[in-house]
């Protein structure tokens, strides 16, 4: 009963197609996406606007269920460039941007184009918290989160 055990591992890979349910407040902001508008939830308790939107305000914990359109336009508050390939993102490197939106209280990320990635420290001085950027979306909307990016105004 002393004997050495051996285990091995056998490498191997699952891929499992699947439908996930975003549910009604996530459907809605994606069907708004792809008419080229973007919808975040307001809370009439504490008057907050949620981008992404919530089903239930994060203060109040009220159901949430009134809607509003946002600009498009609004403020980075954090922002970085990628130089590491991830898979299912695009070659590196590349800019992500988490902005705060006219009209919203939080902010919500996304990619960040129009600016030139070469230099590193000069892209940078583009990013910086508070720059105001403008929404674009896609010719061809999807009701994806990539059917829109920012870029600097």
């Amino acid at each position: 009963m002393n004997e050495k055990v051996i285990v091995k591992e056998i490498p191997g890979k699952w891929e499992i197609p699947y439908m996930y349910s975003i549910g009604a407040t996530a459907s809605q902001f994606f069907e708004a996406l792809s008419a080229r508008k973007i919808l975040a939830t307001h809370c009439p308790v504490c008057d907050q606007v949620f981008i992404p939107p919530r089903s239930f305000c994060e203060e109040c914990f009220v159901p949430l269920d009134q809607w509003r359109e946002l600009g498009n336009e609004g403020v980075i508050e954090a922002a970085t460039i990628v130089s590491e390939s991830f898979a299912g993102l695009p070659a590196p490197p590349f800019a992500l941007a988490y902005v705060k939106l006219d009209g919203a209280d939080t902010a919500i990320g996304n990619f960040l184009r129009g600016i030139d990635l070469s230099d590193v420290a000069a892209a940078r001085a583009k990013m910086v918290i508070g720059t105001r950027v403008r929404v674009k979306f896609r010719d061809d909307p999807e009701g994806r989160i990539t059917d829109f990016f920012y870029e600097p105004v």
